[in-house]
């Protein structure tokens, strides 16, 4: 039996490049989806909102397809951080994160409206950061420029050099997919993955 169509509710090309890792054939659409956090949202509920309302806003455009949605944001000092946006914001977030240990929690979602299939969960992964001098942050961020990225780096590129350590059950959780759940999520959805 065929696979339903599979659409990534994403523009990111990180998660499209990490989901092609599947080898699965899957389209990718925007979704319009406000991010702002909510007053007193833990990173959990946030990211799992959020990766609902985009599977959410593409499946009812798609109710035939399976469709993924996924977010994510880093977490320090009882705040959410999200994507720089800016040099600067960039910059304040590595110099708050550096020596530090920051949480990165990324949520996923799986919804079939054809079959009533509806799944979310969340991911998280620990990044130790190191004690780097303003000049090596700047220099960083010359570099790569990461201005969309959660937490102000690209982990799968330069930015590992500015890590202690990393732990977690899965380092595509920390690129914004994570994969291991997600094979799960999609079997259960219908996809056969292998």
């Amino acid at each position: 039996m065929p696979n339903p169509a599979l659409i990534l509710a994403s523009s990111s090309p990180f998660r499209r490049e990490l989901l092609s890792r599947l080898q699965l054939s899957f389209e990718s659409i925007s979704p319009e989806v406000d991010e702002s956090p909510r007053d007193g949202e833990d990173p959990v509920a946030y990211v799992q909102r959020l990766a609902g309302d985009k599977a959410r806003s593409i499946a009812l455009e798609h109710p035939q397809a399976v469709v993924i949605g996924s977010d994510q944001c880093s977490y320090l000092d009882g705040q959410i951080l999200g994507k720089p946006g800016s040099h600067e914001n960039a910059l304040k977030q590595l110099q708050q994160a550096r020596g530090r240990e920051v949480i990165f929690y990324t949520g996923l979602s799986v919804q079939h409206q054809a079959s009533g299939f509806h799944a979310v969960d969340y991911a998280e992964f620990h990044v130790g950061f190191r004690d780097l001098t303003d000049q090596q942050l700047e220099h960083y961020l010359q570099v790569e420029q990461p201005y969309d990225c959660a937490g102000s780096f690209k982990s799968e590129n330069y930015g590992i050099t500015l890590f202690s350590h990393m732990s977690g059950d899965d380092p595509t959780t920390l690129v914004g997919l994570p994969l291991i759940k997600l094979t799960q999520m999609l079997e259960r959805a219908g996809v056969q993955v292998l």
